[in-house]
């Protein structure tokens, strides 16, 4: 009789020693992923349970393409069973009322196509991405659009227009002879022909800008007021001044700064100024604080998936 039991009790553990084990297998199992591409975007689909969707834009001349190389979240997402849609919308630094609707229109569109779940979305982008990224939240949030973000994220973003004219003003001054010298003089042909100088009138600027520091206008963002903000920059005054000639108050990670105390002051729910260090480099390898490189993916997935 003892012997009896006692090799009922060895079947039981060992029958739940291999339960045990079949069920820890089963969470291994990395869930199927479907990649999507047409021609204005690019989406990574996980085929069930989709915890999440991150909305990216590139900066000025990124495609979908050049998102996913120099930004590599899609492992991250991959192991957390989150959607990344990779947006071919780029080459714009504010956006018209008629481009908000229907970038508005698009996104819906494709959340209906591709029968993505909308209760926790995520836009983000990097440089002129980052601001496009902010207008259209703003709007799709007022718009009471079917879409609307839970959080927004911008990387190193050129967020006032106003300041952008002035810095490339004296970039052009300065006649550096390089790549940032052509930038400014396109900038200041660009802004000058569509908004006057802001010297003069800033009210164009206003109208279009995310932020204007010299009035601390934020109208463009207002509606935010509840959505999670995160401004990652990486202020690596040493690189900027050695490679470009500019100051602290001329770069990007400034206006980020002063964006972050205004919204702050302003009691926006849920805001956080990132500003990173020695995190920049493009895939190629090579320096730069103005890259996707200076978010950390693991904390953003994190950030996503808190509730």
């Amino acid at each position: 009789m003892k012997k009896t039991l006692a090799f009922l009790f060895m079947v039981i553990i060992t029958f739940s020693c291999k339960n045990d084990e079949n069920k820890k297998t089963h969470h291994l199992v990395n869930t199927e992923y479907q990649e999507i591409t047409k021609d204005e975007y690019v989406l990574n689909k996980p085929s069930e349970n989709i915890k999440a969707v991150l909305v990216l834009f590139g900066g000025f001349p990124e495609n979908a393409d050049d998102i996913k190389r120099e930004f590599k979240i899609l492992d991250n997402a991959k192991n957390n069973t989150i959607a990344v849609l990779y947006m071919n919308y780029n080459r714009k630094l504010w956006l018209e009322e008629n481009e908000l609707l229907e970038l508005s229109e698009h996104l819906q569109n494709i959340f209906k196509t591709n029968e993505l779940p909308t209760d926790n979305i995520y836009l983000g982008g990097f440089s002129s991405g980052g601001t496009l990224a902010l207008l259209i939240s703003d709007f799709i949030t007022n718009d009471k659009s079917i879409i609307r973000p839970k959080g927004v994220f911008i990387v190193d973003s050129p967020i006032d227009l106003a300041e952008l004219y002035n810095t490339a003003e004296k970039n052009v001054e300065r006649d550096l002879s390089n790549s940032t010298t052509d930038e400014s003089k396109w900038l200041l042909e660009t802004l000058g022909n569509q908004f006057g100088n802001p010297n003069s009138d800033i009210s164009k600027y206003e109208h279009y800008s995310v932020y204007t520091s010299k009035t601390n206008n934020i109208n463009n963002i207002k509606n935010l007021k509840n959505t999670k903000i995160r401004l990652y920059t990486e202020p690596d005054t040493l690189w900027w001044k050695t490679n470009t000639m500019a100051t602290y108050e001329e770069m990007n990670a400034y206006h980020i700064n002063k964006l972050s105390e205004s919204l702050n002051a302003l009691e926006f729910k849920n805001v956080e100024y990132i500003p990173t260090k020695d995190k920049g480099y493009r895939a190629n390898g090579d320096r730069h604080p103005h890259s996707w490189s200076i978010i950390d993916k693991n904390d953003l997935i994190n950030w996503m998936l808190k509730k």
